[in-house]
C-alpha cells in the first residue's frame, strides 16, 4: 500500500489496535517508522517491536502494551508535523505534552529523540508527533 504520510499511517495502525484489544500490530518498515517505533518501546508505551520480512516484504511488528485490566498504555497519539504543514521548533519551544505526563516525538539532526532529552542536548527539529 502506498501512501503520501507513512507515519500517520503508523499512528492510525497503533491506534486501531489498541482499541481492538490486539496483541501486535504489524507496519510497513521504513526508517523513520522504526526510529519512531524504538523511541515508544524506550519510553515504554509499547511492549516490543522488531523487524521481520513476510512475503518479501519487510514489516515492523509491533507489541502492543496493555494495564493489568486491558486498556492500552497509550490513551493518544497526536500527528504534529504534517506533510502539507511541516512544524520546527528550536529546542527552547518543544513543548511539553500535558505538562509532562506524555511526550513528544521530535526528528533532531542526531536522529529521531523525545522532545525532553532534544531540549536537554539543546537540539531543536521537527515535531513529528505527541504520545500520552
Amino acid at each position: 500500500m502506498n501512501t503520501s504520510d507513512p507515519l500517520s499511517d503508523l499512528l492510525n495502525r497503533l491506534r486501531n489496535g489498541m482499541r481492538a484489544g490486539h496483541d501486535r500490530v504489524d507496519v510497513p518498515s521504513s526508517r523513520i517508522k522504526e526510529d519512531v517505533v524504538r523511541v515508544l518501546a524506550e519510553e515504554g508505551y509499547i511492549a516490543s517491536w522488531r523487524r521481520v520480512e513476510e512475503k518479501g516484504r519487510p514489516l515492523i511488528r509491533v507489541g502492543l502494551k496493555y494495564d493489568g485490566e486491558g486498556v492500552p498504555i497509550v490513551a493518544g497519539l497526536e500527528r504534529v508535523s504534517r506533510p502539507g504543514r511541516r512544524v520546527y521548533a528550536p529546542a527552547k519551544e518543544i513543548p511539553e505534552v500535558l505538562g509532562g505526563l506524555g511526550i513528544s516525538i521530535v526528528s533532531t539532526s542526531k536522529g529521531v529523540l523525545t522532545g525532553r532529552k532534544a531540549r536537554e542536548a539543546l537540539l531543536g527539529g521537527e515535531i513529528l508527533c505527541n504520545v500520552w
